[in-house]
């Protein structure tokens, strides 16, 4: 299969691209921001076919040209950006631009694409608990959501299924500048008692990807922890 990741630079983006590459699948990578050279080290040394694309997701034109043309059985989108109380009073649209607006972006691009046969989206635990002081980042995630279930039922009967993960607290380099305090702030919070890992991420996204969930479509899958239940 080839695998397009949609923010493939970020830390559960790469991490979800190593995890496909190990299985063997073509994946290509869409992001505004490059690869960094560690990550295209480990991927040249791995059995899948790696191709990395710069690209803005909030230009249409640039986002149709790249992914409407392509060979791809499966979207996988992860691109996202979060913002403070003060950039969303400043901004209110800035996220949204890319949480919500390049997804449209690239799934509407996707969607006239024959081969697609498997939509993923990364949603957020917020996006249905919600989180103090980051209003914009939680309801941009909410719309995720509704999206799913509703290009789920717009594609069935093409044969695409279109689902979204939604992970808790994820270990990544952010979460490993906390302080302990922190850390075990968040932790005491989950029922399971530890952070997720990426290769979590990862896992669900094979799965959804695979024959196996063929039978799935519409639907959020959490991956928290039981921090959200």
């Amino acid at each position: 299969m080839t695998f397009l990741v949609v923010g493939g630079s970020g830390f559960i983006g790469l991490n979800v691209i190593e995890e496909l590459l190990s299985s063997s699948e073509q994946v290509i990578s869409l992001d505004k921001s490059p690869i960094p050279s560690a990550a295209m080290n480990v991927f040249s040394k791995l059995p899948g076919k790696f191709t990395s694309i710069q690209l803005d997701i909030t230009n249409t034109e640039d986002v149709d040209r790249v992914v409407s043309g392509g060979d791809v059985d499966v979207i996988f989108y992860g691109a996202a950006i979060t913002a403070g109380v003060e950039r969303e009073i400043s901004d209110p649209l800035s996220v949204f631009d890319v949480n919500v607006i390049g997804l449209l972006n690239v799934i509407e691009a996707a969607c006239r694409a024959p081969s697609v046969n498997r939509i993923i989206n990364i949603s957020s635990v917020v996006g249905m608990s919600g989180n103090a002081g980051q209003s914009n980042y939680s309801s941009s995630k909410s719309a995720i959501y509704g999206f799913t279930k509703s290009l789920a039922k717009e594609v069935a009967s093409r044969n695409i299924t279109v689902n979204a993960i939604s992970p808790g607290f994820i270990e990544t380099d952010m979460t490993d500048k906390l302080s302990d305090e922190q850390k075990q702030a968040i932790i005491s919070a989950i029922p399971l008692s530890r952070m997720g890992s990426a290769k979590d991420i990862a896992d669900i996204t094979l799965f959804l990807a695979s024959d196996s969930a063929s039978y799935i479509t519409g639907e959020n899958i959490n991956v928290n922890g039981g921090l959200y239940m």
